[in-house]
């Protein structure tokens, strides 16, 4: 049995890596009863919907996040829903900064009053390890997001629906990932890294869409949920998929960071252990300490990509390329 069951499931940005993925897991693994796609490229959608054959469960609804009314006509009749939808290309947002405001915030905040006014029971927004004291420009604005996500079950007032933040690394084998781009380069014989001390925290697409999934079972409304993953290193990543290219230093480009961290000093003394997973609990009065278990974490406690005690090697991280 599956929270998702017999309910309506809504994707927004479904016709992404994440999206596509997540909706195998819903057909495959649960007895979903709708599972509508929410996204603005009527290509992608026409791919999707010819990859996925005749799913009678599936449905497509062209739309874009920055639009209140279509969110709301989309929403009637959902059950659930999953915000995947954002701006996310460093470079792209640093470029065009008020778009990815318009995307990455505005849109939360759309999805947040239609998901309300719609009567949506649970809202599971997607998040990143960049919005953790971010230094870019689409990490701030996904942090604005989560703290949008969270403070909504307070501004849902008396209403039903329920917010939760899911934040997690670098997925292998997405669009736009650096997987794609050594594989390309490999033939060249050089393959460029920005800094040889780079790290990154690592996730399948199958393992995040299972998560987010899992976080259905798990939330109260107000979470923000952290997998517990591994880290590898750029360098190793690159050795791992071409062994004989010649390794290139670039110098770090703006906005982008030397490690990155999921859950900072800061959020230390609101984060709880649960074992393969941490919650950054609300800051807020309503919310009830540990209602699910687990053990606060140590006041100094951080949970950085250089400092994991899970590194990935070489020969894992070409095993986990294989099998993404």
């Amino acid at each position: 049995m599956s929270v998702v069951d017999n309910q309506t499931l809504l994707i927004t940005g479904g016709t992404g890596s994440f999206g596509r993925r997540f909706i195998h897991t819903l057909l495959d693994r649960t007895s979903v009863r709708k599972v509508i796609v929410f996204s603005r490229d009527e290509l992608k959608q026409w791919e999707m919907r010819r990859d996925f054959g005749d799913e009678p469960r599936l449905r497509f609804f062209i739309g874009d996040v920055r639009d209140l009314s279509r969110l709301e006509r989309a929403f009637d009749g959902v059950d659930m829903v999953v915000h995947a939808a954002a701006l996310k290309q460093v470079p792209a947002t640093e470029y065009n900064p008020f778009e990815a405001v318009k995307t990455n915030i505005h849109g939360a905040k759309n999805v947040i009053d239609a998901a309300i006014d719609r009567g949506v029971r649970s809202v599971i927004a997607l998040s990143t390890d960049k919005a953790s004291s971010p230094i870019n420009l689409y990490g701030a604005t996904k942090l604005v997001s989560d703290k949008l996500f969270i403070d909504g079950n307070a501004y849902a007032g008396g209403k039903q629906t329920r917010f939760a933040v899911v934040r997690y690394g670098n997925v292998i084998g997405s669009r736009g990932s650096v997987v794609p781009l050594f594989k390309q380069l490999a033939a060249t014989g050089v393959l460029p890294i920005t800094d040889a001390r780079m790290t990154r925290f690592w996730i399948t697409l199958d393992q995040a869409a299972q998560f987010v999934l899992d976080c259905f079972e798990r939330t109260h409304g107000g979470e923000l949920f952290v997998p517990k993953i591994p880290s590898m290193r750029v360098v190793d990543l690159a050795r791992a998929l071409a062994p004989d290219a010649e390794i290139r230093i670039l110098g770090i480009r703006p906005g982008e960071k030397l490690h990155e961290s999921l859950i900072n000093a800061d959020d230390a003394r609101r984060t709880v252990d649960h074992g393969t997973h941490y919650v950054i609990e609300p800051d807020m009065d309503w919310w009830v300490r540990h209602p699910g278990g687990g053990v606060p974490v140590p006041e100094t406690f951080s949970y950085t990509s250089d400092r994991n005690p899970d590194f990935l090697s070489p020969e894992q991280l070409r095993e986990m390329v294989r099998d993404a």
